[in-house]
């Protein structure tokens, strides 16, 4: 079985957990002392078996010599029905009106929306309702804004989400970060981090499970802590707690089910359910890559149908030094959008024998650039600051800009070619063949694509293509979803595609007419319902 090198067995082994100033064991008792409405044990004690008590000992416990505790961040991976969000909930509780709490203390259950938010505030306020009626009389619950105050202390745990506006001028000194895969935007993220570093002591606490693609603060984060665990940073302040399956590993072994489910053997989540879940999955593709990601904690790319497995596909992340190829023999692929959706130019020579390395440059609309990337779920503002796009000024985009880029990449390198959809840009190639420049029609039919296609498919699996890691081209990429004919010839279905895959295509022109060398053919004579097919 492939395992994961992040993984926390020291939950397991039963290796000794400083905790000088016994922070730790005070967490845990009061957290034996709550009550829930759901348990099954003894007069509704709340149940926190021995894997959660030594991740809260683990969190509370290792302490500076002046008190202060160590750990400043919690990521914790953890698969579906391993009562995460009851942990969360007696955490808040902790801060809130137990040892952990500060006067004047802002407690916070944030998620990507209210109804997410909502789940782990009523948790808590099921704990709350269990309490004797004389400390429940103590504590003023306003229902309508999701929250409990600890008046005596001046202390309160509130529930926000990431769909609600702003949140400005927060400053927790707790915050539970609920099922952040689903956090479309960042704002709140920023909002509630760069807060809590104005308090000392705060903690912030992250339970998710796995999501999907690389473009989002929860991958972000997550491949943080990964590096955490694996020794690569050196973070004191982070405490990786990750129970994440290899994308290799077989989905079907119910020894990984129970690695990284660790209430699996205690009878959560249901084994049984899982079973049925699993037979089910053996049929139906969707249900899976769903299984994977929800039950197994793998981290998928966006794609249920991908073009090539990502990890593949990411091995040709290794740098491209565009001052090496200048004066060399260049294709390139230019996929022209609608004018408020995404433009590309993609760059291929040849890499050696029979390999391929390609650069994009790509191009959107600079209006309202950080609305987009709340559309689109990806960091259009970041990818800019970077370098990786272009925003044009306006609302749609300046096809100026990209006809000016083209004609300096014929100047720098020795293009031999500039293969056009012609749907958007039979103006353009117009006016670059009036110049001189040498460019085709390269219609998007089946007849034309599919064998791009597959030379482009053709160099990834057999390890040919560098790309330079380029995020905005890998989300491309990632976003794929691949139509197959009875002959076993593939396109790629723009309108069954997870989001944007402009780079993707442009990328298989470019390397179709690279790989056929300096053969130039004239793609305007294929049928206009051939190219129609392939939308």
């Amino acid at each position: 079985m492939t395992t994961s090198s992040v993984m926390p067995d020291w939950i397991f082994d039963g290796s000794p957990i400083g905790d000088p100033l016994g922070y730790g064991e005070r967490a845990v008792k009061f957290l034996r002392m709550l009550r829930h409405p759901k348990s099954r044990l003894p007069g509704h004690a709340f149940d926190l078996p021995e894997w959660q008590e030594r991740i809260v000992r683990r969190i509370y416990g290792p302490c500076h010599e002046d008190g202060r505790r160590i750990v400043r961040t919690v990521v914790i991976l953890l698969p579906r029905g391993n009562r995460k969000t009851s942990l969360g909930a007696a955490l808040g509780l902790l801060h809130t009106i137990g040892p952990e709490n500060v006067p004047g203390g802002e407690c916070l259950f944030a998620a990507s929306d209210r109804k997410q938010a909502r789940i782990g505030f009523e948790e808590a306020m099921g704990i709350v309702h269990s309490f004797p009626d004389d400390i429940v009389k103590k504590l003023r619950l306003v229902d309508s804004k999701n929250r409990l105050q600890n008046p005596k202390k001046g202390a309160f745990l509130e529930a926000i989400s990431n769909d609600a506006g702003t949140h400005h001028g927060r400053t927790p000194v707790f915050a539970l970060i609920d099922e952040l895969h689903a956090w479309k935007k960042r704002d709140l993220w920023d909002v509630i981090s760069t807060g809590m570093r104005k308090v000392a002591g705060s903690i912030k606490i992250i339970i998710t499970t796995a999501g999907r693609g690389q473009e989002n603060i929860a991958y972000e984060i997550v491949d943080y802590a990964r590096k955490v665990a694996r020794g690569e940073i050196d973070d004191p302040t982070m405490l990786p707690i990750l129970f994440e399956t290899p994308a290799d590993a077989d989905w079907r072994d119910e020894e990984i089910w129970h690695r990284v489910n660790p209430g699996l053997a205690l009878g959560f989540p249901d084994i049984e359910g899982l079973r049925a879940a699993a037979r089910e999955a053996e049929h139906r593709p969707g249900e899976r890559e769903a299984f994977r990601q929800l039950h197994l904690n793998v981290w998928l790319d966006h794609s249920t149908d991908p073009f090539v497995e990502m990890s593949v596909y990411d091995e040709g992340a290794s740098e491209v030094d565009l001052l090496d190829l200048e004066g060399e023999p260049c294709w390139l692929g230019v996929d022209l959008s609608t004018v408020g959706d995404l433009s590309v130019i993609v760059a291929c020579w040849h890499d050696g024998d029979d390999g391929f390395v390609v650069h994009p440059w790509f191009y959107c609309p600079g209006d309202n650039l950080r609305r987009r990337a709340d559309i689109d779920g990806v960091p259009y503002p970041t990818w800019a600051e970077e370098g990786f796009i272009t925003p044009t000024p306006g609302n749609v985009i300046d096809e100026r800009v990209i006809e000016d880029q083209l004609r300096e990449l014929c100047a720098r390198f020795d293009v031999r070619e500039i293969a056009f959809d012609p749907h958007y840009g039979r103006k353009m190639i117009a006016r670059l063949i009036e110049d001189g420049l040498p460019a085709v029609e390269m219609r998007q039919g089946w007849v034309t694509m599919a064998p791009a296609i597959r030379e482009l498919e053709r160099a990834i699996v057999g390890r040919r293509f560098r790309h330079g890691g380029h995020p905005v081209l890998r989300w491309n990429f990632s976003n794929i979803a691949v139509e197959t004919d009875k002959a076993d010839n593939k396109a790629f279905n723009k309108s069954k595609s997870t989001d944007r895959i402009d780079g993707a295509v442009a990328a298989a022109m470019a390397v179709a007419r690279c790989a056929a060398g300096t053969e130039t053919t004239i793609y305007a004579s294929e049928k206009w319902s051939e190219d129609m097919a392939y939308f």
